[in-house]
């Protein structure tokens, strides 16, 4: 499948979760097996070169295990506070209204790792910077990160960018 032959597996959603708000949905996208194999490759046709995939909580999860076991690489679980039973470090951010934190397994990331970011959406980029700051303060390198979709309009791009790493999406809408 081709990008165009998955694109109408997005369903737009209006109005949520509140009005004035299309919300991008990707459960068709994972709920189609065909389309979900296309993006998973389409996605590791962009990835560059890396050691390890780190997912970001929840849906990044799906798409790096996915991306993991197809490329034969191990993947880096990213969570929120919490739900990790090991040690873990974390690293503190901010959000438009208020904080959030995300942690990882403090032995996940051996000392100068490529590591390959991976979530779903890239929006303002907030989480995203936040998880590259993390995986670098790990001991990883992080130079590309890799999203099924990108709302352009809320310049989350731009963020990544200032951090030196490159934002790759498959598609990209208006915010």
């Amino acid at each position: 499948m081709t990008l165009d032959q998955i694109a109408p597996y997005i369903r737009t959603v209006p109005n949520f979760p509140k009005p004035g708000i299309l919300f991008r949905d990707l459960t068709p996208l994972l709920g189609n097996g065909a389309a979900f194999r296309a993006t998973t490759a389409a996605l590791s046709d962009r990835a560059g070169d890396y050691d390890l995939i780190a997912g970001i909580e929840a849906r990044g999860f799906l798409f790096g295990a996915a991306l993991a076991q197809l490329t034969g690489r191990g993947l880096i679980i990213v969570r929120k506070p919490g739900k990790l039973p090991h040690t873990t470090i974390g690293h503190d951010y901010a959000l438009e209204y208020g904080h959030d934190r995300l942690e990882l397994h403090a032995d996940a990331v051996p000392a100068g790792a490529r590591v390959l970011l991976i979530d779903d959406v890239l929006a303002t980029g907030g989480t995203a910077e936040a998880a590259v700051t993390l995986l670098r303060k790990a001991g990883g390198t992080v130079h590309r990160a890799l999203f099924v979709l990108e709302l352009v309009g809320l310049h989350g791009a731009a963020r990544l960018n200032a951090q030196g790493v490159e934002p790759v999406s498959l598609f990209r809408y208006p915010a």
